[in-house]
């Protein structure tokens, strides 16, 4: 249990950084996979089997939470399935097989665990029962190319996805129609069997089928809306990948008595991170303004809007003011640099604050990993200014090379927990204190 500390020292920076990072720990806390699982809100125990699938980032931690409560609840119950993670993102289980897997490029083992969810599920009855734990990171993890179409094919597609620029909501659309077991494909070669699927949400907006592309719910998208995302983006298509768009009429319909039977829970979001931090924060004796769970948009513009937006309330308070934020930028990678999206909106806001007094900083992946490197996320505070100055960091020029990462690694400001097997995607937090302080 993470306690906030109950007195900030506004004349102390370093203590200022403690109190954010306990307050991002508390955020992270509120939505990890062993607070969600309550034996009294689990499904009836079915007269045939019980069979787990699942992936993403959280889904090796949900399914050790899961067999806990299930064998709370049905001691004697017989349960089986797999689930894939990210590697480094497992956990132990008794039951459930946990594989691991590449994130966010897909590769050979994502897929191997994909056929083995669809192997898994493929003789089941009406009696039988499917749990699904579904979670951000799942999309990337569970690649099981169309027919017709290469690992290799999608790997590239979704390579050039990622670095253009594109909200998630379009890249899993792609995602989906390139897929064999994506877009309720799951699900439909489950039944009859009903299938529970729980969802950490990591998508602003929190449509279940949008999370990890919904492998278990219905698809409301279009192959001919993936072609035209594609060719928004000016991103190259092959002629396999442009003819399976144009003819493909394999997801299930999302108005088939199929899905009758199935439901879908959503357990964990970033409200609930926003909202336990904002508790913890009043509690602590400071006042809390949360701009939004679901802020989309290039990181960097964001990060500079937010600081704009901290320079003018600090006009107008006479106590300290906490700006909180989620939700899941994107970003346009020009450069050659390294870092991921929340490093690029903290050097977006830095370059903008220049310096300001009394305004802190934090930004973290509420997984424990900012983009495809090692740290969650940063944090910084007025006297890194001066300090960057000294050392011949010029943040611009970072920002230019997409190298966020390397910046605030010269200002020791990267923040490393390691994987933290959740996934609510961004947490940003903004100390705004008066001027005067």
């Amino acid at each position: 249990m993470h306690v906030l500390s109950d007195a900030l020292s506004l004349e102390h920076p370093t203590e200022v950084n403690v109190w954010l990072r306990e307050l991002a720990s508390i955020a992270v806390s509120a939505v990890h996979p062993d607070t969600l699982f309550k034996p009294d809100q689990l499904p009836p125990r079915p007269s045939g089997r019980t069979v787990v699938i699942g992936a993403g980032k959280a889904a090796a931690a949900m399914a050790a939470s899961f067999e806990r409560a299930w064998a709370e609840s049905y001691p004697d119950a017989d349960i089986s399935g797999v689930v894939v993670t990210r590697y480094g993102h497992g956990a132990d289980c008794q039951y459930i097989e946990v594989l691991e897997a590449s994130h966010p490029m897909p590769d050979e083992l994502g897929e191997k665990a994909a056929q083995r969810m669809l192997d898994s599920v493929g003789a089941l009855t009406a009696d039988d029962l499917v749990i699904a734990l579904v979670s951000g990171g799942g999309s990337a993890l569970m690649t099981l190319p169309a027919q017709g179409l290469t690992l290799q094919q999608k790997q590239a597609i979704n390579s050039k996805l990622l670095r253009c620029g594109a909200p998630i909501r379009e890249i899993n659309t792609v995602r989906r129609h390139l897929s064999s077991i994506k877009g309720g494909r799951l699900a439909a070669a489950a039944h009859p069997a009903p299938v529970v699927t729980y969802l950490i949400s990591d998508v602003p907006g929190d449509d279940p089928t949008l999370i990890a592309s919904g492998p278990t719910l219905p698809d409301a998208t279009t192959p001919l809306d993936a072609l035209a995302i594609l060719e928004r983006y000016a991103i190259e298509i092959p002629e396999a990948v442009r003819s399976h768009l144009e003819s493909d009429n394999t997801a299930p319909n999302a108005d088939s008595t199929d899905f009758d039977r199935d439901r879908s829970v959503i357990q964990a979001r970033a409200r609930d991170a926003l909202c336990a931090a904002r508790a913890a924060a009043v509690a602590a004796g400071i006042e809390v303004r949360i701009l939004g769970d679901d802020l989309e948009g290039e990181a960097r513009e964001l990060g500079r809007e937010h600081a704009a937006l901290a320079l003018e309330l600090q006009n107008d308070i006479s106590a300290p003011l906490l700006i909180l934020s989620g939700g899941e930028t994107s970003v346009t990678v020009r450069g050659n640099g390294r870092g991921g999206r929340n490093v690029e909106y903290l050097l977006g806001a830095f370059t903008a604050l220049e310096g300001a007094h009394n305004i802190y900083a934090l930004a973290i992946d509420t997984d424990g990993i900012d983009g495809s490197e090692d740290n969650a996320g940063a944090l910084f505070g007025p006297g890194d200014w001066s300090r960057a100055e000294a050392m011949a960091l010029d943040p611009e020029a970072y920002l230019a090379d997409n190298d966020a990462y390397s910046f605030f690694a010269g200002l020791d400001g990267l923040i490393v927990t390691g994987p933290t097997r959740t996934n609510v995607n961004d947490f940003r937090a903004l100390l705004v204190l008066p001027r005067s302080a």
